[in-house]
């Protein structure tokens, strides 16, 4: 009975943290011109494999650490794995140790849209593709200047070209 208690406060203590932590971060939602790509999901099955798949169109996050961009170093630029959209620069990309690729912005503002995303009993902003609608990641007010924003990003939802200099 007492150990309930102890879990039902802990429960109701963490989501009043995390709203309260909310309300002190600037909205970020905001939606794109771009031209827009309308696929099928039988489309997309055939176009992405089984993990671009989850990731971009269902929404899922791959495991931390486990992408083979969080940790690319080259210079050059990332794009969306689905619709090859420009979407980051290596030269704004930094290191959070959060085991996703971060950047502090992305190429241009017209290339990604940000949604609110109030799944898991949070209240987080989803960064999407603006072309295909495809799930990135989600952007936090904890980035480093120049911006303050941290985009972090999955792997599977990114494909890199190196610069050739």
């Amino acid at each position: 009975m007492i150990r309930k208690a102890l879990l039902s406060f802990a429960l109701i203590f963490s989501l009043v943290s995390c709203s309260k932590s909310q309300k002190n971060t600037k909205s970020l939602v905001k939606k794109s011109t771009v031209d827009k790509i309308q696929k099928s999901d039988e489309e997309w099955k055939k176009e992405l494999t089984e993990e671009e798949y989850y990731v971009l169109r269902e929404k899922g996050t791959e495991r931390a650490f486990s992408g083979d961009l969080w940790d690319n170093h080259d210079q050059g630029t990332y794009y969306c794995a689905a619709c090859n959209e420009k979407l980051f620069s290596s030269q704004t990309k930094f290191e959070s140790g959060t085991g996703w690729p971060s950047f502090y912005e992305p190429i241009n503002e017209e290339n990604i849209e940000i949604v609110k995303d109030m799944s898991f009993g949070m209240v987080r902003e989803e960064v999407v593709c603006a072309r295909c609608g495809g799930h990135l990641g989600h952007v936090f007010n904890d980035g480093p200047e120049p911006t303050g924003l941290r985009y972090c990003i999955n792997s599977v939802s990114l494909d890199f070209e190196k610069d050739n200099k």
